[in-house]
């Protein structure tokens, strides 16, 4: 046993070599690192922060706005409320646009365009929600290399969590958040175009609808729906030898937006191309957008839209509001497994077993509430 612990570079020969001592058994978490907890913010510190324009601050701010805690839902309606007077003084623009379009590298290329104009941009980009998982990759700001490394650009992914439309269901809370942190332009991207999308018109100013070219019949997109909604039309990716495609495609769209009714501000939407990942035609646009900013402040029309979003958001609030207090009432969540069952197995229609879930609900509130006909 001694032969085996023996070590040659302890012999009498060796005594010129020197051996450090080896140390056996180190902890796993290091005994030096001196661990501090966050500091719990108050209201007040959140709302100066948010004033004072700190990032780290909004950013925590807006996670308390998306969190689905009773708790965080409070402190968070109590930051918004302080911050509204600060708030409504951007440009609110909604980017959609089908997959693929190059939404993430245009909003890139417009930001830095803003940007070296000395404007301060926050991006809200909602990532789709998977149905399965319920997850969420939030990667769109990796597809924002020059734009994240700015100072005055604030970039914000956030899950889509199911809300109707791509927007997520909070967005418009943090767009009160960031307006008051001093941002003068607000990007929302949504999660692709589809005929539901258009819940993002109702939050913002201007509407920009990216299109492609060169991807099969451009007019198959013109649908009554997101198109009718579109202050502008923009096609990517005309660069190269697709620029005589996007040509083509942007005459198509400018035609079929004559057999569109007249919109209610009485601006006529306009169809530009460009290209996000070259950087060109991105100061048109640009310059479009403005045009249409002072063609509606001069008309009235973007005081009286912006009056209407608001009366709109009160009433999904209050719709949200409802849902929620339904599916977490406790009479309603023991009663639903046996009425689920019930539907499943064809001893109740959909309707009735609405109905007594209904009834349930109104009963536990002491209500006595007239169903709807079509629920009765």
């Amino acid at each position: 046993m001694d032969e085996l612990l023996h070590h040659p570079e302890n012999d009498d020969c060796y005594k010129g070599l020197k051996v450090n001592k080896g140390v056996s058994n180190m902890p796993i978490i290091n005994p030096y690192l001196n661990r501090t907890r966050r500091k719990k913010l108050t209201v007040k510190d959140y709302v100066d922060g948010i004033l004072a324009g700190d990032i780290t601050i909004l950013s925590r701010a807006v996670t308390l706005v998306e969190s689905l805690l009773p708790m965080h839902q409070d402190t968070a309606q109590q930051i918004i409320e302080q911050c509204l007077p600060h708030a409504g003084r951007s440009m609110r623009i909604g980017i959609t646009g089908v997959p693929g379009a190059g939404k993430s590298t245009s909003i890139d290329a417009f930001g830095m365009h803003l940007i070296k104009q000395g404007r301060k941009l926050a991006v809200l980009a909602i990532d789709p929600s998977s149905e399965r998982s319920k997850g969420s990759i939030l990667g769109d700001k990796t597809r924002m290399e020059q734009l994240s490394r700015e100072k005055n650009a604030f970039i914000r992914p956030s899950p889509a969590a199911g809300s109707l439309g791509g927007v997520a269901r909070k967005t418009r809370e943090t767009i009160v958040l960031c307006e008051a942190a001093g941002f003068d332009t607000i990007f929302v991207e949504t999660v692709g175009v589809g005929q539901s999308e258009t819940a993002v018109h109702s939050m913002v100013d201007f509407f920009l609808l990216i299109q492609l070219a060169g991807t099969g019949d451009e007019l198959q997109g013109i649908k009554r729906g997101i198109m009718e909604m579109a202050d502008a039309i923009v096609i990517n990716k005309a660069d190269g030898d697709n620029v005589d495609k996007a040509n083509l495609a942007a005459t198509h769209f400018r035609n079929a937006l004559h057999l569109f009714p007249p919109t209610e501000s009485g601006w006529r939407p306009r169809v530009l191309t460009y290209s996000g990942f070259y950087a060109l035609g991105i100061k048109e646009i640009w310059d479009m957008i403005d045009e249409y900013r002072h063609f509606a402040m001069d008309s009235g029309y973007y005081h009286e839209k912006r009056q209407r979003q608001a009366k709109w958001w009160m009433y999904e609030s209050i719709n949200e509001a409802l849902r929620s207090s339904f599916y977490l009432n406790e009479e309603v969540k023991a009663l639903r497994p046996q009425v689920e069952q019930q539907v499943l197995g064809d001893e109740l229609s959909s309707f009735i077993g609405a109905q007594r879930l209904l009834e349930c609900y109104f009963a536990s509130l002491g209500a006595r509430t007239e169903l709807p006909t079509e629920l009765s």
